[in-house]
């Protein structure tokens, strides 16, 4: 095996990983609000896993990559320029899905869970567009939501226990809120750093592949074999 088909093979595994680790992720909010709601068209926690950063993104669109990537190990495939070359083009579709996971992830965390932006907790409140993602600047990425006591915007109910002295808010949701903004920073933050290395990883298969491809890559012993 060439340095070119080694590099490619750990690659696939790395991204194997990944995927998976995205598709858990991704998942855990959906799991959770099935089982504390019993019903997912409304979601406490928030409602940008319904755009499957972790499923679609960081998921399916690297399993064409992954698969190309660990058959470097096999025959053909990875074994020739012509599959060194489409080991690169496969991972282009890599780089999209990892920037759609970065991006949905990056404002998700910025906007916090949803029952802190929405009181009716409706999975259709949460847009993700280039126009709310060009709103997130550095300055305003600072994570009060989950810094902070309580995020849930004030009401005269929320008021009218504050000036009783507030016992029922602090026993009955408070605890529930800490629960889905620690699940929501964990399944986001997390998404964002797979994300983050996908990309890093294919961007790295798409230089390999080229070099691969321009400079033979191919180890005479497979050539043989093949």
């Amino acid at each position: 095996m060439t340095c070119c088909e080694g590099w490619t093979f750990c690659n696939g595994f790395s991204l194997l990983v990944l995927l998976l680790l995205g598709i858990v992720l991704n998942a855990v909010p959906l799991i959770v609000s099935l089982v504390d709601e019993a019903q997912l068209l409304q979601n406490p926690i928030s409602c940008f896993e319904w755009w499957f950063p972790g499923i679609i993104g960081a998921g399916a669109m690297v399993i064409p990559a992954t698969t190309m990537s660990l058959a470097a190990r096999k025959r053909a495939c990875c074994n020739n320029k012509t599959g060194m070359f489409l080991s690169s083009l496969l991972n282009v579709v890599t780089v999209v899905g990892a920037v759609y996971c970065i991006l949905v992830s990056t404002q998700a965390l910025s906007e916090g869970p949803l029952f802190c932006n929405s009181p009716g907790n409706s999975t259709f409140s949460c847009q993700f567009s280039w126009k709310n993602l060009s709103n997130i600047h550095p300055e305003s990425f600072d994570l009060q939501w989950f810094f902070n006591d309580s995020c849930v915007p004030s009401t005269g109910l929320s008021n009218s226990n504050t000036a009783s002295g507030g016992s029922k808010y602090d026993q009955h949701i408070n605890p529930t809120e800490n629960k889905y903004k620690i699940i929501h920073i964990s399944a986001f933050t997390g998404l964002l750093l797979v994300g983050t290395l996908e990309l890093l990883f294919a961007l790295s298969q798409i230089v390999i592949g080229f070099l691969g491809c321009l400079c033979g890559g191919v180890s005479k012993r497979r050539s043989q074999i093949v």
